[in-house]
């Protein structure tokens, strides 16, 4: 009996100790209390649950091994940037009518310098990325800067490594990131045959067994390319022959990339080499050659960078997509995979809509994750009743990343619209301030919209609540999703 009492004392006291932890150190009331209700009434399970997930161990590391690096990187990216300074605060005032709100934002939040004399290309799935991609990565002739959540070995993943092989045999200085749980092909074959021919790889954090649950929790989702520190590559497409509509795929996979040639490439090359520093015993020494110069481009569009992971000190990316929507006038358009993005981007397009804006968000019929797609559904019906109109795409998957409001101000990136993009991983978005650039995306979302069916509002509310149950349970779940 007294070795029962034993164990039931140090039960309640670690399971104390817990519930203080989670009081002290989770920020969301709504988090804290689900994680609460768990440990407390589901012995031992919630505990551990909570040990494995709701601890942001990684983070407080991040902090300590990157902030030092970050700094010194970003008083470099300032003198690169020098010969624009003059220009920066013009530039904000005019990056819309009604986006300098957003500009400002950014540009004192991540210090993100918004940069014009950019030319911004847009890309189309898989078929319309890679031969440009491939093309650029040909023409390199110092360095290639790569990060990718995920990496195949398959025909599009050999054709570009055997580029890369070419190029570091030439003397181009070929750096890789991977991110160790999205590319297990890299890991597992690759690695050694690029190391092999002069390519420098590395896992952005090596998964190991004993912290399996936070360095999975935390990804670098992030898809970039930099080429000779003037052109540069992101968006929503990773590296796998699923992106590439040629028939002998049954899944049509539709998703949005860019190209950018111009100093807007400058705020990527900082990402990339912080993030390299962090997972790289060999630290990159800031050079003028990471920051091209005098390209010739004769367009002028602006380009802004936003950036967000479990480094930073706010979720930025977040922030950028909600001034986004409070700063529209007119139209919001919306192309997300996954949307599960929490009460503030609900309420937010909710009033929106309720405002007399054209709301419209497109989300896939077919989703890669049938829980990620019914807690998507559990935040429609609040939607709806407000008025935004809600698209499902039924031509194949739509992975796209988007966002145009008024036509002018235009979010292109990595970020999905839910909570682990927002909080969780490391992510990635290019603004464009552009009403050319802008008319175009918008054309593109309407494209889509041919593809997708329009969801009735009145029988979406007269569905049955056993249909609704699965979504409302996978809603539960939704900040670990």
């Amino acid at each position: 009996m007294n070795w029962t009492y034993l164990i039931l004392l140090s039960y309640i006291i670690i399971l104390l100790m817990v519930c203080l932890r989670i009081i002290f150190e989770t920020y969301s009331s709504t988090k804290a209390l689900a994680y609460l209700f768990f440990c407390i009434f589901v012995p031992g399970i919630g505990i551990l649950f909570y040990l494995a997930f709701g601890i942001n161990y990684w983070k407080k590391k991040l902090y300590i091994k990157k902030a030092g690096d970050n700094d010194r990187l970003l008083s470099q990216l300032k003198k690169e940037v020098e010969p624009y300074k003059a220009s920066i605060v013009h530039l904000v005032n005019n990056a819309g009518e009604d986006s300098a709100e957003l500009a400002a934002m950014l540009l004192k939040d991540l210090q993100s310098p918004i940069t014009s004399h950019n030319r911004v290309k847009l890309l189309l799935n898989g078929e319309e990325k890679f031969p440009e991609l491939l093309l650029c990565l040909s023409e390199a002739k110092h360095h290639i800067h790569l990060e990718y959540y995920i990496y195949e070995q398959d025909e599009i993943g050999n054709a570009i490594i055997e580029v890369l092989i070419c190029k570091a045999k030439e003397g181009v200085k070929v750096r890789f990131i991977y991110d160790d749980f999205g590319s297990p092909a890299i890991r597992k074959k690759l690695e050694k045959r690029m190391f092999d021919a002069g390519i420098q790889i590395f896992p952005f954090s090596k998964v190991h067994f004993f912290l399996l649950a936070n360095r999975i929790n935390y990804r670098n989702h992030r898809k970039i390319v930099i080429i000779d520190g003037i052109t540069g590559f992101t968006g929503g497409i990773n590296v796998s022959d699923k992106y590439i509509n040629n028939n002998q795929r049954k899944l049509y996979w539709r998703d949005t990339h860019l190209r950018i040639d111009g100093p807007g490439v400058y705020y990527l090359q900082y990402i990339f080499i912080t993030d390299w520093n962090f997972c790289c015993g060999e630290k990159i020494k800031p050079e003028a050659a990471f920051f091209g110069h005098d390209a010739g481009i004769k367009e002028d569009t602006m380009v802004q960078i936003a950036a967000s992971g479990p480094d930073a000190v706010q979720p930025s990316i977040l922030f950028s997509v909600l001034q986004a929507i409070y700063l529209a006038k007119k139209e919001i358009l919306i192309t997300t995979p996954y949307f599960i993005p929490g009460d503030a981007v609900v309420y937010a397009l909710r009033i929106a809509a309720q405002s007399g804006l054209s709301v419209k968000l497109l989300v896939p019929g077919k989703c890669d994750s049938k829980l990620v797609n019914a807690a998507s559904k559990a935040n429609y019906k609040d939607l709806l009743i407000a008025g935004v109109e809600i698209y499902v795409y039924n031509k194949g998957f739509v992975h796209a990343k988007t966002l145009v409001t008024d036509g002018v101000l235009c979010m292109v990136g990595t970020a999905n619209m839910d909570h682990r993009s927002f909080e969780l991983n490391f992510e990635v978005n290019v603004i464009i301030y552009d009403a050319t650039f802008g008319e175009k995306l918008r054309k593109v979302f309407f494209e889509d919209l041919k593809d997708a069916e329009k969801l009735n509002a009145e029988e979406w509310y007269k569905r049955s609540l056993l249909t609704q149950l699965p979504e409302k349970l996978a809603r539960l779940l939704s900040p670990s999703l």
